[in-house]
C-alpha cells in the first residue's frame, strides 16, 4: 500500500527519531485521519529498533503483558515478566542508553484511563533519562481533548514534548492522489463527500463512477461507511440525540446560533453551546467569523467541517427510512442526485478553491502574500439587507474578491461584469477580482481580473 501525502509531518517525525537525543512526540487527531500510518511509515523508512504497541481498554497488567510480548519479538528476547507500565518503560529507557530505540504507545488515552498517574510516571522517567538515554517516546491518540490536555500547564508532561503534531485532514489536492483516474470535476465531487480522511479515500475506486462509489460506500444499506459518522460521534458524545439535532440543522444551511437553536430541538441555549463546543473540539464543526469583523460574535457562523458528516446528515440520516426499503439507484436519483450536483458540490468547490489559494500562498506563488482569507460580511442599508461573500482575501494592497462557479456553461464577459457591479454596490472596495470556473471562460484576463480554470487547481 503506497503512502500518500503528509510530506511535512513525515519529515519532522523522521528528523526527530533519527536524533541520538532522548525525545518525546505527541501526535493526535480525529479517528481515521492517519496518525498510525504516519508513524508506521516513519518507522518503515528507518532502521532503528521500534516497539510499537496499540493500547487496549483493559487493565494495566494486560497492556503491559502485550508490550512485553512486542519487546520480546522485536529484540529476540525470552518472555519478560514486567507487570507495571513504569517498570517496562524504565526497561526500555535503560536499553536505549547504548543504542537508539523508539517506543510508540498508540491510542494512549486507553492506557491513561486505566492506569492512575501514568502521565506522572512517564514525566518522571523522561526527566530521569533525558541526558542518558536515546529513546524516542511517541504517544498517539484519537481522543483529541485528552491528548490536548497533555499540553496544558497543569499536566505533568507539560513542556516535555519535543514534537507535537495535530494531524488534520488532507486538503483537496493530496486527497485526489488516492483516486488519480478521475477527471478534475469528479475529483471535486468525490472530495465533497469523503473529504480529506485517508481511510475513506483508500476505499474509493476510481474505476467506478462517482455515483457508484457513493452508493457502495455510504448510500445503501450495509455500506462500508454507513455507520461511520454515528460511530465517531458515539465514541466521544454521551447525548447523541442533541448532536444529531445540531447536525441536521447545520446540514440544511442554518449557520447562525439563533437559527440553529430554533431549527433544532435542543432543549436550551446552554445545552446548544455545550454541543457546539464539543463538536468543534472534535474537529467536525468549525466557527467562522467574517475577516472584516472578526470580533463580532453575532456575525460568526457554525459550519460542518467534515465532508462525510455533512453528506451523511444532508442525505442519509434525513432519509434513512427510505434508503432501507428502496433500490440504491432509485434512492440516489430521488434524494441525492439533483441537490448534490446543484447545491452540495458547488458549495464544497468554494472550499476547494480556498484550499488552492492557501497552497499557492504557502508556496510563495501569490504576490502580494495573502494575510487573511475567509468570508466578507456586508450591509446594504438602502435595501435593508445584509449578506456574505464566501471567498475574499486581504493583502497589503487591499481586498481581492473571488467568485466560484461549478456550472456546466462557461463564464462570459457579461457575467463577469455583472458580478463585479454587484460587488461594488455592496461597498466592498476590491483592487482585484478572481473567477474560478469548472467549464472555462468566454472572456479575457485584464489587469484587475484573473481567470482560473478548474484544471489549474490540480497542477500544483
Amino acid at each position: 500500500m503506497t503512502f500518500i501525502g503528509r510530506t511535512q509531518e513525515l519529515s519532522k517525525l523522521k528528523r526527530l527519531i533519527s536524533s541520538d537525543d532522548m525525545s518525546m512526540a505527541l501526535i493526535y487527531g480525529r479517528r481515521r485521519v492517519g496518525k498510525s500510518e504516519l508513524v508506521k511509515q516513519a518507522l518503515k523508512e528507518s532502521d532503528i529498533p521500534a516497539i510499537y504497541y496499540e493500547c487496549k481498554q483493559v487493565a494495566e497488567e494486560s497492556n503491559v503483558k502485550g508490550i512485553c510480548e512486542v519487546i520480546s519479538e522485536v529484540m529476540d528476547l525470552p518472555k519478560l515478566g514486567f507487570t507495571t507500565i513504569e517498570d517496562v518503560t524504565k526497561y526500555l529507557f535503560e536499553q536505549a542508553k547504548d543504542k537508539k530505540m523508539i517506543f510508540v504507545l498508540d491510542e494512549y488515552p486507553y492506557i491513561r484511563e486505566n492506569i492512575k498517574g501514568v502521565d506522572s510516571i512517564l514525566q518522571s522517567l523522561v526527566d530521569k533519562y533525558k541526558d542518558s538515554s536515546k529513546l524516542t517516546l511517541i504517544l498517539l491518540g484519537s481522543y483529541v481533548d485528552v491528548m490536548k490536555s497533555l499540553l496544558e500547564k497543569s499536566n505533568p508532561l507539560y513542556g516535555r514534548a519535543d514534537l507535537v503534531i495535530d494531524l488534520q485532514q488532507m486538503d483537496y489536492y493530496d486527497s485526489s492522489l488516492f483516486y488519480p483516474a478521475f477527471s478534475e470535476e469528479d475529483k471535486v465531487r468525490i472530495y465533497s463527500v469523503f473529504g480529506g480522511i485517508p481511510y475513506y479515500n483508500r476505499l474509493v475506486d476510481d474505476s467506478k463512477s462517482v455515483k457508484e462509489n457513493i452508493i457502495d460506500l455510504i448510500a445503501s444499506p450495509g455500506a462500508r461507511l454507513e455507520n461511520e459518522v454515528s460511530m465517531h460521534l458515539n465514541s466521544e458524545i454521551s447525548k447523541i440525540v442533541n448532536a444529531n439535532e445540531v447536525f441536521e440543522a447545520l446540514s440544511q444551511g442554518n449557520t447562525k446560533y439563533k437559527d440553529i437553536l430554533s431549527k433544532s430541538h435542543v432543549s436550551s441555549g446552554p445545552t446548544l453551546i455545550d454541543v457546539l463546543d464539543k463538536l468543534i473540539r472534535m474537529e467536525v464543526v468549525e466557527k467562522k467569523a467574517p475577516i472584516n469583523d472578526e470580533d463580532n460574535k453575532k456575525k460568526a457562523g457554525y459550519y460542518i467541517s467534515d465532508n462525510l458528516s455533512l453528506f451523511y446528515y444532508r442525505y442519509i440520516f434525513r432519509y434513512l427510512s427510505q434508503m432501507k426499503i428502496m433500490d440504491p439507484n432509485v434512492f440516489y436519483d430521488k434524494y441525492i442526485d439533483k441537490d448534490f450536483e446543484e447545491q452540495h458540490v458547488p458549495r464544497k468547490f468554494e472550499e476547494v478553491c480556498r484550499q488552492y489559494l492557501i497552497r499557492q500562498n504557502k508556496a510563495g506563488k501569490i504576490n502580494p502574500v495573502i494575510e487573511k482569507i475567509g468570508k466578507y460580511y456586508y450591509d446594504d442599508p438602502k435595501n435593508k439587507t445584509n449578506g456574505e461573500f464566501d471567498v475574499v482575501t486581504l493583502d497589503e494592497n487591499g481586498y481581492v474578491f473571488y467568485e466560484v462557479k461549478f456550472r456546466k456553461k462557461s463564464i462570459s464577459k457579461t457575467m463577469i461584469d455583472e458580478e463585479i457591479e454587484q460587488v461594488k454596490l455592496t461597498g466592498l472596495d476590491c483592487y482585484k477580482y478572481v473567477f474560478f470556473a469548472r467549464s472555462g471562460f468566454q472572456a479575457e484576463e485584464t489587469e484587475d481580473i484573473k481567470l482560473i480554470q478548474l484544471k489549474e487547481l490540480y497542477k500544483v
